[in-house]
C-alpha cells in the first residue's frame, strides 16, 4: 500500500503549510500528493504550483469537478500539467451533487449521472489518445455540439499538443453501487469516500472485476496524538459538513453513503441538525465510532495496529489528510 498526501481545497485562503507538507511528503517517500476543489479554490492551480517545487512525487486531483469544465478543457489541463511535471499527473474526477452543480456551476444536474460520467471519460480518453478528432454522439457531451441552437459549423478536432502519455491515469470518485461498478469498468482507479477497512467486504463484488493495476485510493484523516477524542474532532467536523451541508435534505449522496455503512439514523440526525442551523450540535452528533473507523487517530501504537487493517484490504493508495509533519513521518515509518 502506497501513501499519498491529500491537501484538499482551501478554506478562507491558501494554506501556507501545503507546499512544505508536499515537499516533506516527497522526501519521506510518499507516492503522491492530491488537491481538490468545491466552490472556492480550483484543483489544478495549486497542483501546478506544487509540481514546480517538487521533482518526483505524483500529482493528483481528488477531485476535479466535472461540472466545472467541459471534458476537453479538463483533458487540456491534465495533458498540460503532465508535460510540465514530466509525466506525474493523475486525473481524479467527480460529478458532485445537484446542490453544487446547479447552485454553483449553474448547470443542470444530469438525469442520468452514469451516462454523463461515462461520456465525460470517453471524451478525455479520446483527447489523450489523439488517434483521431474527437467524436461522440452523446446525450450530455456530444462532439461536435449538435443541439437545437447549434450553428452546424462545429468541426471535430484533436489536440494540437501531443499528449505525453496517452494512458494518463483517470480515477473517479464514486459512492453508489452502480457508480462504483461503472468506475471499475471505465477508469484506472476509484477514489472512495469514508472508506472503512472493517467494511471492505461491502465492495468485494464490485472490485472483483477490477483489472490489474486498478487503484483504490481512499482519503483518511490521520493524527498521531494521545487524546483520541480530541484527535477525532476535525474528523467529526468534516463528516458533519459533508453529511449535513453538502446536499439537499431530499438528496444527499454523502448521507446516503453513511446510511449504507450502518449509520442511517445517525446520518439523518446530523443532517436535520445541520440544516436547522445547529452546526455545533450536528458535529457532536457524528458518532465517534464512525469517525474512528474512517480515520487513523491516536498514539503511535494504535495507529500502527489500525494501519495494518488498511494494508490487508484492497486499498492500493492511502491518501492521508495530516496537517503536521510528525504524523506524515510516523506513517511513512510504519508503512515500510
Amino acid at each position: 500500500m502506497r501513501l499519498g498526501l491529500a491537501l484538499g481545497y482551501w478554506g478562507r485562503g491558501p494554506d501556507p503549510r501545503h507546499l512544505e507538507l508536499a515537499r516533506q511528503a516527497e522526501e519521506l517517500g510518499y507516492h503522491s500528493v492530491w488537491t481538490a476543489e468545491s466552490w472556492g479554490s480550483d484543483a489544478f492551480t495549486p497542483l501546478t504550483w506544487i509540481a514546480a517545487h517538487t521533482s518526483r512525487i505524483r500529482l493528483g486531483t481528488a477531485i476535479a469537478q466535472m461540472a466545472a469544465r467541459t471534458p476537453t478543457a479538463t483533458a487540456m489541463q491534465a495533458l498540460t500539467l503532465d508535460h510540465l511535471s514530466g509525466g506525474r499527473m493523475m486525473l481524479g474526477l467527480g460529478l458532485s451533487g445537484p446542490q453544487v452543480v446547479e447552485g454553483w456551476y449553474g448547470r443542470p444536474f444530469p438525469a442520468s449521472p452514469l451516462t454523463a460520467t461515462r461520456e465525460y471519460v470517453d471524451v478525455i480518453r479520446q483527447v489523450l489518445r489523439r488517434e483521431a478528432p474527437v467524436r461522440l454522439d452523446g446525450r450530455y457531451h456530444a462532439h461536435p455540439y449538435a443541439g437545437a441552437d447549434a450553428t452546424g459549423l462545429g468541426k471535430p478536432l484533436r489536440p494540437i499538443v501531443h499528449p505525453l502519455r496517452p494512458h494518463l491515469p483517470v480515477l473517479l470518485g464514486a459512492e453508489g453501487p452502480k457508480n462504483i461498478a461503472q468506475t471499475v469498468r471505465i477508469a484506472d482507479g476509484w477514489l472512495p469516500l469514508y472508506w472503512s477497512p472493517q467494511r471492505a467486504p461491502l465492495y468485494e463484488a464490485a472490485l472483483a472485476e477490477a483489472p490489474d493495476g486498478f487503484m483504490v485510493a481512499p482519503m483518511a484523516r490521520a493524527r498521531v496524538c494521545d487524546d483520541i477524542a480530541e484527535g477525532l474532532l476535525p474528523v467529526k467536523a468534516m463528516l458533519g459538513f459533508y453529511i449535513g451541508g453538502m446536499g439537499h435534505a431530499a438528496r444527499n449522496f454523502h448521507a446516503d453513503l453513511m446510511a449504507r455503512m450502518g449509520y442511517g439514523d445517525e446520518a439523518r440526525r446530523v443532517q436535520d441538525l445541520f440544516l436547522a442551523g445547529r452546526r455545533d450540535e450536528a458535529i457532536a452528533a457524528v458518532p465517534d465510532a464512525f469517525a474512528d473507523e474512517v480515520s487513523l487517530i491516536g498514539p503511535r501504537e494504535r495507529v500502527a495496529e489500525r494501519l495494518e487493517l488498511w494494508r490487508k484490504g484492497p486499498v492500493t493508495d492511502l491518501l492521508v489528510i495530516a496537517p503536521d509533519p510528525e504524523t506524515l513521518r510516523v506513517l511513512a515509518e510504519l508503512n515500510t
